[in-house]
This record gives C-alpha cells, structure tokens and sequence, in this order.
C-alpha cells in the first residue's frame, strides 16, 4: 500500500474504469462514415519474402482490390482467369443457398441449431482457392465454405447437421461443427481460440518432417482475447511456422462488439507487430483481396519466410447463430449500411465488368444453386432428421475412443443397451 497520508489520498483524482460501448444500439441510426476505407490498389504489395517488418504498415492499411466499379485494380490484383473467378462466385452463392435452406430446416425443428456466414462468403472461399487442395485448414463455425469450395457433398453436410444415419460423425458433434479429413478439414471445436495452436502445432509438424504443406486457421476477432491466440503466436513467430492465421473481424460477438476485444486501441492485425511476423489487414468482403492476400501468404510459407496474421475487415449480416436475436443489441438495417458492401455482389459486377458474366446467367446460377442444395436436403432428409434420432445403435457412443474397450465402459455400455430394451422392447445396439 502507498505510503502516502490516507487525509493526501482523499485529495487524489479518482480513478475510473473504460468499459468499450459500441456506436449505435437499437433504435439508432448506424453511420459508417468513420470507418476508413482506403482506395483499392492503393496498399504497397511487398515481395511475399520480405522481412516481416516490410509488412507493417499494411496491419493499420486495408488491401483491396475490386474498385467501387468492380473493377480489379493495383498491385494486389491476381489476375484470376475468368474460369477461377466464375468458380469462386459459384462456390459463394451456393453456400448462401445452403446457409438458407439449413436456416428455415433449424426454423422448422429439423435440426438443433445453425450458424450463416453472410456477407463472409469470400474469406473461406476465395482462401480456399488460393490455398492447395491438400494445405491443412482449421477453421471456426463460418468457414463452410472451404467445404463448398473444396468439392465435399453437400448432402454429406447435411447430414452431419441433422446427426442421422448418414452423419459421417455418428451426432459426436454439434449440428455445423464438420470434421474431413480427406478434405484438409479438421474437427471445428465450439471452445473459442483451439483453432490457432492446432494450426500452429501442425504446420510446425509439417516442417519437422520436412513435408510441403501448411497449416490456415481461422477466429473470431473475440477470440484473440483468449489465451491460445498469444501462445499459438509465440510458437508461430519463434519457430517460424509454415501456418497462416486468420482473424475474421465482423464486428460482433454473439452480442458484444469489436471493442471488448481491443478494437478500439488498435486493429487486430497490429497484433502481428508486437511478436515480429508478417501482418496484412484485407477487405474481407473483396474475394479478389482475400484471395491475393492468402496467396501471397502461402508463398511466404512455403518459401520458409515465416507465418503471416491476417485480419479479414468484415460484417456479420446475420444473427451469430440461430439462438441469437441481433434486434436485441445493434440497430435494424445495420448490415446494409456497412460500407464494404455484400462480396457475391462485388464479384458478379466484376465478373459483369469483364464481359464474363451478366443478369441472365446470374440468375440461372442462383436457381441452380437452389436446385441443387433442395435436391441435397430431399437426400440427407431421407436418413433422417435429428428430432428422429437417438434410439439407434445406443452402444456406438461407447466407440471410438480406446482401441480395447475398457472393463468399466463395457458395463456401462451394457447398461445402457438394457434399459434402451426396456425402454423400447427392441434390441437397440
């Protein structure tokens, strides 16, 4: 304690607390007008091996590409083909059909629970097109599109959604939460932050054994309050890992703002400054930037230059999850005007821009994708929905865990298959 007089102390300014509260609640008028949003092209593209220190700057800048024209602009421009471009926006609007479908099957009890990704269609497609079919990825709960993008089975998804027969995860996990292997997908966790050291620890894996691949993880930017976003960048930046992290800043928790997690004292790509990597700052809503800023990345990591922290600048346009009611703690209409726009937009007037794409077969393309996500739903459905499940193959959860069954989850086991023949007069193993 102080040795000053307790009478001196009296006389002291009081100390107070600064607790973050965003710009506007409900019943406000949202205004954008103080977001900065630099002109496309106009951030330096360092070479993707040049020390991290060259990259700085850009952790307090925003890349961007496409232009308020749609057009592609500035050095950060990857010059995709018209084929790659056509590919990526399809992969877009075919998650946004399955994020509407899934949606109204939560809305209808077919399912406990799920979480859209609209408005950040771009930052798991457009990555997933610049990384290679085999990089490893660890990603949050928004990132369904690597899966889309990638080419794994929408009814596949579906099922893992509903927890039926056809879930390749026998209902071990919550409904949204994929796990595929073979699809460079590892097992979303619901705890926030795990995403990170796992990304980490595998790419540093990959390099011991002299592999070729890396490692991309994605959080929240509410996450990067948590422990093992500082421990995961401790080990990235000591032993250089071959592993992109991505922080996917939409503004919102499940219902409090950017600023409880430091937004206001600085951007979260700055946080790459403080531990000596690589830090890029991108318009999360600009497929073309997303995609140039993880190629870039992956250059880098693949040339063993070290790993780069990348802050994704979106919005959340939607509800965090299908148990969240936004009316509750942001303004109505918010979403519409955030000043980066909607990114399946800003790529179709792109492709529209090039004489690659237009109204009509834009059209065609979201009918198709609606097709083509009902016809998965009719499948998956088929198997079952998860009101409907439970009373099968009770002793499967029993599986899985050790190679030879120990003596005392047997007996629960057979336990439980008692009482389910009790309960149901039928054998349910």
């Amino acid at each position: 304690m102080s040795e000053l007089d307790p009478q001196t102390r009296r006389n002291a300014p009081a100390l107070s607390l600064h607790v973050p509260e965003p710009s506007y609640r409900p019943g406000d008028t949202p205004d954008f007008s103080n977001v900065v949003v630099p002109a496309a092209g106009a951030a330096p593209r360092p070479d993707s091996a040049a020390p991290a220190a060259e990259t700085h700057p850009l952790t307090n800048h925003l890349v961007r590409v496409l232009d308020e024209n749609g057009q592609a602009v500035g050095p950060w421009d990857p010059r995709l083909d018209p084929d790659r471009l056509r590919k990526m926006l399809r992969d877009m609007v075919t998650v946004r059909a399955f994020d509407d479908r899934m949606y109204r099957a939560q809305r209808q009890g077919k399912t406990s629970f799920y979480m859209k990704c609209t408005g950040e269609e771009a930052i798991a497609v457009a990555a997933a097109n610049a990384l290679h079919a085999d990089d490893m990825c660890f990603p949050t709960y928004r990132q369904q599109g690597l899966l889309v993008a990638r080419g794994y089975p929408l009814t596949d998804m579906m099922c893992q959604i509903y927890s039926n027969a056809g879930d390749k995860l026998h209902g071990r996990q919550l409904p949204i939460m994929y796990s595929d292997k073979p699809h460079g997908f590892f097992s979303i966790s619901g705890n926030l932050g795990t995403q990170y050291p796992q990304a980490v620890g595998w790419a540093m894996a990959s390099a011991i054994k002299g592999d070729s691949r890396i490692a991309m993880g994605w959080i929240g930017e509410g996450a990067t309050a948590e422990g093992d976003f500082h421990s995961a960048l401790t080990f990235a930046a000591v032993y250089q890992a071959p592993v992109i992290l991505a922080v996917v800043n939409n503004q919102w928790a499940i219902s409090s703002f950017s600023g409880i997690a430091g937004a206001e004292q600085s951007t979260f790509a700055a946080r790459a400054v403080g531990y000596g990597i690589a830090g890029l700052r991108v318009d999360g809503n600009d497929a073309l930037a997303v995609y140039a800023a993880v190629d870039w990345a992956s250059e880098r990591a693949r040339a063993n230059a070290g790993p780069t922290l990348i802050e994704f600048f979106t919005y959340r346009a939607e509800g965090h999850s299908t148990s969240d009611d936004p009316t509750g703690y942001r303004p109505a209409g918010e979403a519409q005007q955030w000043p980066l726009g909607d990114p399946v937009e800003r790529l179709k007037a792109h492709l529209v821009g090039l004489g690659e794409w237009d109204d009509e077969r834009h059209a065609a393309l979201v009918a198709e994708a609606d097709r083509e996500v009902r016809a998965a739903q009719k499948q998956a459905e088929a198997q079952g929905i998860l009101p409907g499940q439970g009373f099968d193959r009770i002793g499967s959860m029993f599986e899985d865990v050790y190679a030879d069954t120990p003596w005392h989850l047997a007996e629960q086991r057979e336990e439980a298959l008692g009482e389910a023949r009790v309960y149901l007069g039928r054998d349910a193993s």
